[in-house]
């Protein structure tokens, strides 16, 4: 295992890879981190990297940092990828990572050679989701005004990660909400989804959310090259690509 850092778009970024052979990167969700990908990045075989996305883990991030933008993510992959040499690169993109991993592929499709998006939260393409982010909405103001931050960042866990994986989700509160203010923030069409041309597997998790399962059901009939998985291991997927 090799760990190390890299400059991003003007921050840190910590990374871990294992293996040689093609790159493959894990784009993680909003409340984890690298770590919880450490025992995965085996199974993906080749050379296979997951890095904190800033503010996560041992990555930076700016002085106050409250806010950030899908594109402002796919900024640091990119410098990632350039700096690690690790493009062009398979992308495995969960939740709110499958945002940033579909605009590094819309903007910067050199470095990627294909992608593996696992329960991609592109609500605009779902008017039924609407009511299920208000419900949460008002579940998350509920719980922080009960139990402060904290219980915000476990409401916007889940029910992913042991113990000390919601220790770290916590740490990184900052980043946790800047990615919830975020996940909304990405300005693609339909016409632009359309056009990607890249190779990509669309999944979603045993007991993915009705919205979510709709989200990713309408993101993969739009891709030419798209194919829809249901209940699948995106690392299975990934590494059978």
């Amino acid at each position: 295992m090799i760990a190390g850092t890299v400059e991003g778009a003007g921050v840190e970024l910590a990374y871990r890879e294992a293996g040689v052979g093609r790159p493959v990167v894990v784009v993680h969700d909003r409340a984890t981190d690298a770590l919880a990908w450490t025992s995965a990045l085996a199974r993906l075989g080749g050379r296979a990297i997951a890095y904190d996305r800033r503010g996560y883990g041992a990555s930076g991030a700016p002085q106050g940092y409250a806010a950030t933008t899908v594109e402002e993510q796919a900024e640091d992959l990119a410098a990632l990828l350039r700096a690690l040499d690790a493009a062009p690169a398979l992308l495995l993109g969960d939740g709110f990572g499958a945002l940033v991993a579909l605009d590094a592929a819309k903007r910067h499709r050199g470095l990627v050679s294909g992608l593996v998006l696992a329960d991609t939260p592109l609500f605009a393409l779902v008017a039924a989701a609407t009511p299920a982010l208000a419900g949460q909405r008002s579940a998350l103001e509920d719980a922080m005004r009960t139990g402060g931050r904290d219980a915000g960042v476990m409401l916007l866990a889940g029910d992913g990660g042991d113990g000390e994986a919601r220790v770290r989700a916590c740490a990184a509160s900052a980043a946790v909400f800047a990615d919830y203010v975020g996940a909304s923030s990405w300005p693609v069409t339909r016409r632009q989804l359309r056009a990607l041309d890249v190779p990509a597997a669309v999944t979603t998790r045993p007991g993915a959310q009705a919205h979510v399962v709709a989200a990713s059901d309408a993101l993969a009939a739009l891709m030419p090259t798209a194919t829809r998985g249901r209940a699948a291991d995106p690392v299975a997927v990934a590494a059978a690509r």
